[in-house]
C-alpha cells in the first residue's frame, strides 16, 4: 500500500535533484567555458586578463571588507559622554572652573558621527565601486553591500539637520548677534553631495571628494565647541529653539515614516525586496544620531527642560529610541502586515518612528505653551 506513496516521492526528489542540477551545470557553463577558452591561449594573452581580473577581486574584495565591517558601531555609544552627569546648560560658565563655560553636547555628538561616518569608517556612498555599481546597476537595486551606505546617510540626515540649527539658531543670540563663521562654514560644508568622487561627469573634471567637506565640517564644530568652552562664543539654550530643533526634527521623522509606508505597501515582497534594507537601514541611521543628540540636547538645555516639566517625557521617548536600536535583523524582510512566514521590518520600524515622533510632538506642545 506505502509503495505508490514511496514511488512518488522518489519521483519528485529525482526531479529536484535534475532541476538543481540543470541550474548548477547553467551557472557554471560560462565559467567552464571561459577556463577552456583561457588554457588555450598563450600567455601574451593570459597575462594581461590575469591583471585584470586581480584588479577587479581586489577592488571588490576591498569594497567588501568596507561594506561588511562597521567599526565604533555602538548603539549605546552616548553613554561614554556621561551627559546624564552635567549640571550646568550648554554656554554657560562653569562653577567649578572658573573662567571656563560648558561646551555644547550637540555639537560634540555632531562631530562624533560625522567623524565615525567619514574617519573611523569609510564613507561608502562615495567610493569608485559604489558608484559603478554591481555590473552598472546601482548598488541600491540590489540586495548586496547596501547597508553600511543607507546607515551612513541616515545619520548624515540627522547632523545635517543639526548643522542648520547650530548656524541658525542656536549658536547665535537671535536678533543681537550675527551668525558664528565656524557654524555656518560647517553648515555649508555637511550639506554637500553625498556621492562625489575625485573625478565626475556633471559637470566634467576633477573634483573634492564627499568626505574631504564632512571632515571640515568637523573641524569647524570642534573650533565652535573650543571658543564656547572659552566663553568666547555663543550658544542660545532658550525654550523657543528647543522647540524649533524638536519640530523639525520630528518633519523629518515624519518624511522617513511616509518612505518606510509607501514601501512596505507597495513592495511587500518579503525577502525579496530588494530596496527594503536601504530603507530600513537608513531609518536605522537616522535613530541612531537622533539618539545621540537628543540626549545631547538634554544636557545642552537642562535647564529649560527642568523648567518646564519635560524630563519624564523626555525619558520616555530616549526609552522608545532605545527599543528602536535593539532591532537588529541579519536579513530585512518586507512581508505583508499579516503575513506568517516572512517578517515585516519596514512596518516595524515605522511604528518605532512614529512612537518617536508622538514623544516629539509631545514636547513641542508642551513647549509652545
Amino acid at each position: 500500500m506505502l509503495d505508490p506513496i514511496i514511488a512518488f516521492f522518489e519521483r519528485v526528489f529525482r526531479a529536484i535533484g535534475r532541476g538543481l542540477g540543470m541550474a548548477v551545470a547553467w551557472l557554471v557553463w560560462p565559467f567552464m567555458a571561459a577556463h577552456g577558452w583561457y588554457q588555450r591561449r598563450n600567455w601574451l594573452i593570459k597575462a594581461p586578463i590575469l591583471v585584470v581580473l586581480l584588479v577587479i577581486i581586489g577592488f571588490y574584495g576591498q569594497f567588501f571588507w568596507r561594506t561588511q565591517f562597521w567599526y565604533h558601531f555602538d548603539p549605546e555609544f552616548v553613554q561614554a559622554y556621561k551627559f546624564s552627569e552635567r549640571t550646568t546648560p550648554a554656554g554657560q560658565p562653569v562653577a567649578a572652573t572658573p573662567g571656563k563655560c560648558q561646551p555644547s553636547g550637540i555639537v560634540s555628538v555632531a562631530a562624533d558621527l560625522t567623524d565615525a561616518n567619514v574617519n573611523q569608517n569609510i564613507w561608502i556612498s562615495s567610493t569608485l565601486i559604489y558608484k559603478l555599481g554591481f555590473f552598472g546597476l546601482d548598488w541600491d537595486h540590489t540586495p548586496f553591500f547596501d547597508n553600511k551606505a543607507s546607515f551612513q546617510r541616515g545619520v548624515n540626515q540627522v547632523v545635517r539637520r543639526v548643522g542648520v540649527e547650530l548656524a541658525d539658531n542656536l549658536g547665535r543670540v537671535r536678533g543681537t548677534s550675527g551668525i558664528n563663521n565656524d557654524l555656518q562654514d560647517a553648515r555649508g560644508k555637511i550639506q554637500y553631495d553625498e556621492y562625489t568622487w575625485y573625478f565626475g561627469l556633471n559637470p566634467l573634471g576633477f573634483k573634492t571628494p564627499t568626505p574631504s567637506f564632512y571632515r571640515s565640517a568637523i573641524t569647524g564644530w570642534q573650533k565652535f565647541n573650543t571658543d564656547l568652552e572659552n566663553c568666547n562664543a555663543v550658544f542660545d539654550a532658550r525654550a523657543d529653539n528647543l522647540l524649533q530643533l524638536i519640530d523639525r526634527t520630528a518633519n523629518d521623522l515624519g518624511n522617513t515614516s511616509d518612505i518606510l509606508r509607501r514601501r512596505s505597501e507597495d513592495f511587500n515582497a518579503g525577502w525579496f525586496d530588494t530596496r527594503a534594507d536601504d530603507r530600513y537601514w537608513f531609518a536605522y541611521g537616522q535613530l541612531y544620531g537622533l539618539y545621540a543628540v537628543m540626549s545631547a540636547a538634554k544636557a545642552d538645555f537642562s535647564d529649560v527642560i527642568r523648567e518646564r516639566n519635560l524630563t519624564s517625557i523626555w525619558a520616555e521617548m530616549e526609552r522608545q529610541l532605545q527599543a528602536a536600536l535593539r532591532i537588529q535583523p541579519a536579513i530585512i524582510s518586507n512581508g505583508s502586515e499579516d503575513g506568517w512566514i516572512m517578517p515585516t521590518h519596514l512596518a516595524t520600524m515605522g511604528f518605532y518612528i512614529l512612537r518617536v515622533r508622538s514623544n516629539l510632538v509631545e514636547l513641542r506642545a508642551v513647549l509652545d505653551r
